[in-house]
């Protein structure tokens, strides 16, 4: 199991430098605001061609096992899902507002940091203009870090509930 799917990871001794928790705060801004405008293909390049990203319930991961609602392990497998979202699937037309926590660093390796950020999701149905909470978490992610550039190598979405309430078509 990799670090960002450990329930409690291990705190390392080093501190990130202001620069560092800079660019992971701007990352984490320009994820959620690309979500939000619906800019999902510009929402891909904040990823690793080699990015795994993941959305699991928290009882999953609290009780070790298995279940995945989505699973994407590369930016390839992401922008096939963001096609398929685009010009296949039926779903209910809305629009997404993320509210994310500040992150908290847990550990680090050479260029790489595990951080942690809480989540909040709310959906407004443009049809009715009725607005729900949707999902609410823990994002669990691997960010590496390169010169001024920070990109998400792993995104565990740990969702605090299983339960979708409409079909999971946009990035939570």
């Amino acid at each position: 199991m990799s670090a960002v799917m450990k329930k409690d990871a291990a705190i390392s001794g080093k501190k990130p430098s202001a620069e560092v928790r800079h660019l992971v705060s701007d990352l984490f801004a320009e994820y959620a605001h690309r979500i939000d405008a619906n800019e999902l293909e510009r929402w891909l390049e904040l990823f690793t061609a080699d990015a795994d990203y993941r959305i699991v319930p928290r009882e999953n991961v609290e009780q070790g096992m298995p279940g995945i609602l989505i699973w994407c392990d590369s930016r390839n497998m992401l922008r096939d899902r963001i096609e398929s979202y685009r010009h296949v699937n039926e779903y209910n037309l809305h629009w997404d507002r993320h509210v994310i926590g500040p992150a908290r660093f847990v550990a680090h390796d050479a260029d790489t940091w595990t951080v942690e950020a809480s989540y909040v999701l709310a959906q407004t149905a443009q049809e009715n203009g009725e607005t729900r909470l949707f999902s609410v978490g823990l994002y669990r992610c691997e960010v590496r870090i390169e010169g001024d550039a920070a990109l998400f190598s792993r995104v565990a979405v740990i969702a605090d509930t299983g339960l979708v309430p409409t079909l999971l078509a946009t990035p939570i």
